[in-house]
């Protein structure tokens, strides 16, 4: 037995309320001014919402711009819903919205913004990128699992909300079966299933346990051997009780689910989260070109798994390191190093290129919203434009080349 555990939450958790409230300023900011510069952050308790930061924009805005954001954010999330009352969950229309938005430090602007096309970092820090070939997705078992049967679920609160709330949470443990079996990304089955999940207090546990388990079974795509219900423990609803929820129950803050937006554990994490943030900020920007790397690295053959460490410096365009381990299980004779080296040569990984490549100034519903983003998770969705694997043949030819 060797057990990994990871964890997700739903966009009615009331950190992720924060995280897409945040995103959806920048993705109407972007919307009206392409060279917008946004870092606002979000704090959601009761009725009251502390929006604050600093932007940069021609665009005119005020109070009212905000809190218009906030409110139609948390009615797209899925509040309120019809089978709870006052004091149970969160009426977006009675919240207090306090603004504190002010613009972005001439101090900050001059290093990010240079001569012709090109950004500075607009902040110093490391980014990583994280890929395994334990699924199709490139993505690690258990954290898909848990953001899984998380879609499942909320999907079926907002289809009946006067079960289900939209703010739960869903854990995995995976058996691994040995630590060689976890080096070497063989998952053998799902050990353990954890919900919390608001619902009506009409319902008993005993029926939200019940529907829950129906659910999983039903909706989820398992991989042949990983789920059999019978032989999964289940922990739903571990207090007895889950009516009162929202930001009515619980605190809301930005960038407080970094591990739920990456790679759920399985990997390091950066010094800063995605969420409020425009494309200048490299702890958004790299983190999406670190994913894209892994994912070619894996996708191409060169290792079963590779993790990749971006790092830059606040004004200066180019990352300062570039940093590939394939966690000793590389398929060639290249040297993490070597294959580092190659990388940094080959791509520029500047703000700039990044945002290019994958249209990070131009959220739209045909490309992607950052508050869709913010919602499901930061990678790991075909969807996603830095899941694209549109450099893969010139990944397999360096492999062919070392192969030959």
């Amino acid at each position: 037995m060797y057990l990994f555990t990871s964890e997700s939450v739903s966009a009615g958790h009331p950190d992720k309320c924060a995280d897409i409230i945040a995103d959806s300023i920048v993705d109407k900011l972007l919307q009206l001014d392409l060279d917008a510069k946004v870092a606002t952050e979000v704090f959601i308790s009761g009725n009251h919402i502390i929006i604050g930061g600093e932007v940069k924009t021609e665009f005119p805005v005020d109070a009212a711009f905000y809190k218009g954001v906030a409110k139609e954010a948390l009615k797209q999330i899925g509040y309120p819903e019809i089978g709870f009352e006052r004091g149970e969950t969160l009426f977006p229309e009675e919240t207090d919205i306090q603004v504190y938005v002010s613009k972005q430090s001439p101090d900050i602007t001059m290093g990010v913004i240079k001569e012709g096309d090109e950004i500075g970092a607009g902040d110093q820090g490391m980014m990583f990128g994280y890929a395994t070939c334990e699924r199709e997705d490139y993505m690690p078992t258990a954290f898909a699992y848990a953001r899984e049967i998380r879609d499942v679920l909320y999907a079926y609160a907002l289809m009946h909300p006067e079960t289900f709330g939209v703010d739960l949470k869903t854990e995995v443990v995976m058996d691994y079966g040995s630590k060689e079996n976890f080096d070497n990304c063989r998952p053998e089955r799902i050990s353990k299933i954890i919900v919390a999940i608001s619902h009506s207090k009409t319902i008993e546990q005993n029926e939200v346990q019940d529907l829950v388990k129906k659910i999983i079974s039903k909706e989820v795509k398992f991989a042949d051997g990983h789920f059999d219900a019978e032989k999964t423990v289940f922990y739903i609803n571990n207090t007895g009780r889950f009516v009162r929820h929202s930001p009515i129950a619980d605190s809301g803050l930005t960038g407080r689910k970094v591990v739920c937006d990456t790679y759920g554990g399985y990997a390091p994490i950066g010094g800063g989260s995605q969420s409020s943030k425009d494309y200048s900020k490299v702890d958004r920007s790299a983190l999406y070109a670190a994913r894209w790397l892994t994912k070619h690295i894996v996708a191409a053959g060169l290792a079963k798994k590779a993790l990749v460490q971006l790092s830059y410096v606040i004004a200066e365009p180019r990352p300062i390191s570039v940093t590939v381990d394939t966690e000793h299980t590389g398929l060639t004779t290249l040297k993490d190093e070597e294959l580092s080296q190659i990388i940094a040569e080959k791509f520029s990984l500047t703000p700039r290129w990044i945002t290019d490549k994958f249209g990070l100034d131009r959220p739209c519903k045909e490309n992607f919203l950052y508050a869709e983003v913010a919602a499901k998770g930061q990678i790991g969705y075909a969807q996603y434009p830095w899941e694209k694997l549109d450099e893969l043949n010139w990944f397999k030819k360096i492999r062919d080349k070392i192969t030959k």
